[in-house]
């Protein structure tokens, strides 16, 4: 197992300051490249208006850094219940008394300047919320996440482009095997070294995998037009029950935001039309959907267990990585994160990336759905809210993995598990299929 070497504390602030200075650039790009009145609409009900996850920012920032961390007194107690993720439903938040777009971007500007005094000067010692910086990570995670959450927003958003960014990288899958081995043997799976790893994570602990085959590359739209030209939306028996049930409630045929037109697929990306890239990583599909094709091409989804030991096993050591090219941090060579670029690169690309093994794009692009359940590792312990993992735990949430490009580096490793419903569409969710060996 890796052992990441204790910082100094002019290291971790340093990080911390980093961490926390680039998703709040992030944030201010996806709340400003909109008037106020399109971040006060509700795009969808599925997701907040953009202002709420502004505001809603900043409070997490002043609950945890100001007043855990600090000591200090609440500045803004009132608003705290207003936004609480758990106690008001997405669908609802339109309603409640939200700050304005001025008076959130006040507010979070406000505490994140009281942040960085802290920062300065509070110990990154003495307890687990502040030991190497983590409540600070914890936070900067955080906002990475909803700013995530946010570039979803903008991709359900009807109107203009509002956003734009560069090109991925070329890739290609010529002379790649279509599959890749991965032995049987055990592995070390999670974390306890990784500082600022969230509970869900930790500890690590020793897995054991049998044989097993998988992707390459994930699954393309080209391949994936193939299994709706084949009748696939249609066909009862590739489908579990409960998603034979969607499709049909819902009518869906095809991936989210793909239409039929004069011939050719088409999907909307960001305000733009265009043509589905065959060539590009599969996106915007469910659990159930992920988990049909891969019945149909007579393969299945690999566990949460066989993804981690392909992404992070080195045969040769015997040892896991941080990631699959090594212990040292993404750069983008190496992954497609972080909204550099506003889609999936082409399967195939980033062979710097690559596992031990060979495996492709494990990182970035597309978060990958697994077969798995999201549930504890053994050894689990709550930290530092209940809410953060374990009231998710159980057979209602399946398991991602790998992050897409619209996630950060600082949330987003080897080990970094994420989790939704089966039936979501929205995300940028893809997948790759295994089968026994």
């Amino acid at each position: 197992m890796t052992e990441t070497p204790v910082a100094t504390d002019d290291v971790l602030r340093k990080r911390a300051l980093e961490a926390l200075t680039t998703a709040r650039a992030r944030t201010t790009l996806l709340t400003e490249c909109v008037d106020d009145d399109e971040l006060t609409a509700q795009h969808s009900p599925l997701m907040s208006p953009l202002v709420w996850d502004l505001a809603h920012i900043g409070n997490q920032e002043e609950q945890w850094l100001l007043r855990a961390v600090a000591g200090r007194d609440a500045i803004r107690p009132e608003i705290d219940s207003v936004y609480d993720a758990f106690e008001h439903p997405r669908a609802e938040r339109p309603a409640l008394p939200l700050l304005s777009p001025a008076e959130s971007r006040t507010y979070a500007s406000d505490i994140r300047g009281r942040v960085l005094d802290i920062l300065e000067a509070h110990p990154l010692h003495g307890s687990a919320l502040v030991d190497s910086a983590f409540a600070f990570g914890m936070i900067a995670q955080h906002e990475q996440q909803h700013d995530e959450t946010m570039l979803i927003t903008h991709q359900l958003r009807r109107g203009p482009a509002a956003l734009d960014a560069p090109e991925p990288p070329g890739g290609g899958t010529t002379g790649l095997p279509a599959e890749v081995l991965v032995p049987a043997g055990p592995f070390t799976m999670g974390t306890s070294a990784e500082p600022w790893a969230l509970d869900n994570e930790r500890p690590a602990h020793h897995r054991q995998v049998d044989a097993f085959l998988i992707d390459t590359t994930p699954v393309t739209n080209g391949a994936f037009q193939a299994f709706v030209a084949d009748g696939g939306y249609t066909d009862e028996r590739w489908w579990a029950p409960a998603g034979w049930d969607q499709i049909r409630k819902h009518g869906i045929g095809a991936p989210l935001f793909w239409r039929r037109e004069g011939g050719q697929w088409l999907r909307r990306r960001f305000g733009v039309t265009e043509p589905v890239p065959e060539d590009e990583p599969v996106l915007h599909v469910s659990w159930y959907e992920a988990d049909a094709y891969a019945r149909w091409a007579g393969r299945r989804l690999p566990t949460e267990a066989e993804w981690e030991k392909a992404a992070r096993h080195d045969p040769a050591s015997g040892r896991s990585r941080r990631y699959p090219w090594g212990d040292e941090d993404p750069t983008p060579g190496r992954a497609n994160l972080g909204q550099r670029h506003l889609r999936p690169a082409p399967a195939g690309a980033y062979p710097e990336g690559a596992s031990p093994l060979g495996v492709r794009q494990l990182i970035g692009d597309v978060w990958e759905w697994t077969s798995s359940d999201f549930l504890p590792y053994p050894g689990f312990a709550a930290f530092p809210y209940r809410e953060y993992s374990e009231v998710f735990f159980g057979p209602g949430h399946k398991v991602l993995r790998g992050g897409s490009f619209a996630v950060d580096p600082v949330a987003c490793r080897g080990t970094f598990r994420n989790w939704d419903l089966a039936v979501r569409r929205q995300i940028f969710s893809g997948f790759r299929t295994a089968r026994d060996a």
